[in-house]
Formats: C-alpha cells, structure tokens, sequence
C-alpha cells in the first residue's frame, strides 16, 4: 500500500503519483503507525469524527487543510477544513466508524430509508347539534364552577392568615 507523503492519501501499488497533488510524492507504507488521511470536514466535523474515533478507541490527529486568514475574528465561528489523519494499521476500523456516522460516503451504496410509520390518528363521533349543544353547556357550567371554587379558596386561606395576625 502506498500513501501521498504531502496530503496523506491512500494509494494501491500500482499508482505512481497523488491524483489531488499531481505528484509523485506516493511511497511505500512501512511503518503501520503512519498517519494516513481518513477524511476532511469544517471544524464541527472534525470535532464529531474525532468524537467517534475516540469512543471507539482509535488516535486520531487533522492539520488545517485550508485557512481563511481572519475570517475567525470576523465571523466567531472558524471556517477552516481539516484533514483527519488516523494511524495506517486502525484505517480500516476507523474507516467503517466514519462511513457509519455519516462523514464518508460511499458512491456505490443504496441508501435503504425506512418507511415512515404512520401515527395513530384520533377519532371523534360526529356529534348532532344538540348533543353538541348540551357539552358545551355542561362545560362553560364546569368552568364557572372551577373559577369560583378558586376564588373562593383562595379568600378562605387569605382570611385565615388574617386571623393569624389579629
């Protein structure tokens, strides 16, 4: 397996030079430490790959990919890319972690969508006009009897307290 030795790209054998870089800075893996490239995102991804990674207990390292001056200052928010870097013998692990959380995706791939489960719709009797009629009745009758039961209550606790102080 060969990498790109400037952008860290993965590589057959057979390829001679990066197709991002348009170089030939492609050489052979041989330590299986090496930090090979994994994906790029904005900071907010690198912060939930990373995340992923860890949990997962594989190290993972970025280095910005592309700075935009002091466009952090201006805005608050940092729009540089990063590119994560993960040791060469946990690519595959991480790889298959990074394609499940969504940061990769994979071109050849049918995404399969659940169906939506339809949620249970309530059901009301149709009513006639005077049985329509008759609940509203008994339920302004209700509400005049919840208000003034407040009202009440509420003046029999206050001339309590009253009576404490007297």
């Amino acid at each position: 397996m060969k990498y790109c030795t400037k952008c860290g790209k993965l590589y057959n054998d057979d390829d001679v030079a990066c197709n991002d870089c348009k170089k030939g800075h492609l050489e052979t893996i041989t330590d299986e430490s090496t930090p090979v490239l994994l994906c790029s995102g904005d900071v907010m991804e690198r912060d939930r790959v990373q995340a992923a990674l860890k949990d997962s207990g594989i190290p993972s390292d970025y280095h910005r990919k592309m700075v935009t001056g002091n466009s952090q200052l201006v805005t608050g928010v940092d729009l540089d890319l990063f590119d994560i870097l993960v040791p060469f013998n946990q690519y595959e692990k991480a790889f298959d972690i990074a394609v499940g959380i969504g940061a990769i995706q994979l071109e050849d791939c049918e995404i399969i969508q659940e169906e939506p489960v339809d949620e249970a719709v309530e059901e009301f009797e149709k009513m006639s006009p005077s049985k329509r009629t008759l609940v509203r009745i008994i339920s302004a009758l209700l509400f005049i009897l919840v208000a003034a039961g407040i009202i009440f209550g509420v003046d029999f606790i206050m001339a309590f307290i009253k009576s404490l102080f007297m």
